[in-house]
């Protein structure tokens, strides 16, 4: 498969230095805003193309994939963009700034005929297999509640401050925390509650979120862009409990029972980055010629950027563009 990436951040190169050691994935094309950073990022990685516009990325004709690697204010346009021109693409999460915009850009791709699937990457992961067999299994009973937790100290980062960039810490970092929520307890809420700590630019430094289901089940997340967690996620039943190290790249599982005895425990398969999951799943999509991704279908798209809508509406969080 030969692969184009947009963008050429930091975020770009995780995913270029990911591919580059995947022998089934050629580095085709980047694209910067500028030819000369082109350049660079293409002769660090191996890029055989470099492009000073993503036009020229999008109609490049031996690119089969393209991944977007830019800000979430951007992800709808660019994505748009390569799918007009008939590829396929691997949007970085968050998909797009709103549910509005990933409806309308899943729409475009299934006219288009092309993939589209978010780049949330422990939807793709082999840990999330293991957490599903362990609750499976029944092993801490009927799970009632969960909690999840991501903080790193971003506050200094451009893209996090910017309200025009759709910063703030619920899009980076609260996305996985709801990604987690979805995967263990589905999507059948009866109640969001949110609140925020914004900053004086007006987006979330800090987010807390509870979800309250259908069937009693009780989610509470958390997420801040101006500190450090232990970014655990657990799941609470009633004959023991889960404990996730690290929601953001599993790094184990730890099963526990009532009196907290450790009953078991699944180690994470050695890996690249843990990117090359999403990249092999594309792969899969296109050898099998659909329009999404298993991991990730678009239903599950639509729904998370629907609820992260429900909560910025609650905390009062507004990017420039959706206001009338």
């Amino acid at each position: 498969m030969k692969m184009g990436i947009l963008g050429a951040g930091n975020i770009a190169g995780t995913m270029a230095g990911t591919i580059r050691k995947m022998p089934q994935v050629t580095l085709q094309a980047v694209a910067s805003r500028t030819k000369e950073k082109a350049r660079a990022f293409a002769k660090e990685y191996g890029f055989a193309q470099a492009y000073g516009s993503y036009e020229e990325l999008a109609s490049d004709p031996q690119i089969d994939l393209i991944y977007i690697a830019t800000p979430h204010s951007h992800h709808f346009a660019h994505a748009k963009l390569c799918v007009e021109h008939g590829k396929n693409v691997l949007v970085e999460k968050a998909f797009t700034q709103n549910a509005a915009q990933a409806r309308e850009l899943l729409s475009l791709a299934e006219q288009k005929g092309v993939l589209a699937t978010e780049a949330i990457w422990t939807r793709y992961m082999p840990m999330r297999k293991t957490l599903d067999d362990v609750l499976a299994s029944g092993i801490i009973g009927t799970p009632y509640s969960l909690y999840a937790t991501l903080a790193y100290p971003l506050a200094h980062v451009e893209r996090m401050q910017e309200p025009s960039l759709a910063g703030g810490a619920l899009l980076d970092l609260g996305v996985y925390a709801v990604n987690f929520a979805s995967m263990v307890f589905g999507d059948d809420i009866r109640e969001v509650r949110a609140a925020a700590v914004l900053t004086e630019k007006g987006v979330d430094a800090a987010d807390d979120i509870t979800l309250i289901y259908g069937d009693g089940k009780m989610a509470v997340l958390h997420c801040d862009m101006r500190a450090a967690s232990n970014r655990e996620g657990a799941v609470y039943g009633d004959k023991g409990y889960i404990l996730v190290q690290n929601i953001n790249n599993c790094e184990g599982i730890r099963v526990y029972d009532r009196e907290h005895r450790l009953l078991a425990q699944y180690e994470t398969p050695k890996q690249i980055t843990g990117y090359e999951y999403e990249v092999e799943a594309c792969m899969r999509a296109l050898e099998e010629n659909v329009l999404e991704c298993p991991q990730m279908p678009h239903s599950e798209t639509i729904y998370v950027m629907e609820l992260m809508d429900r909560i910025r509406a609650q905390t009062g969080v507004c990017y420039p563009d959706e206001k009338a």
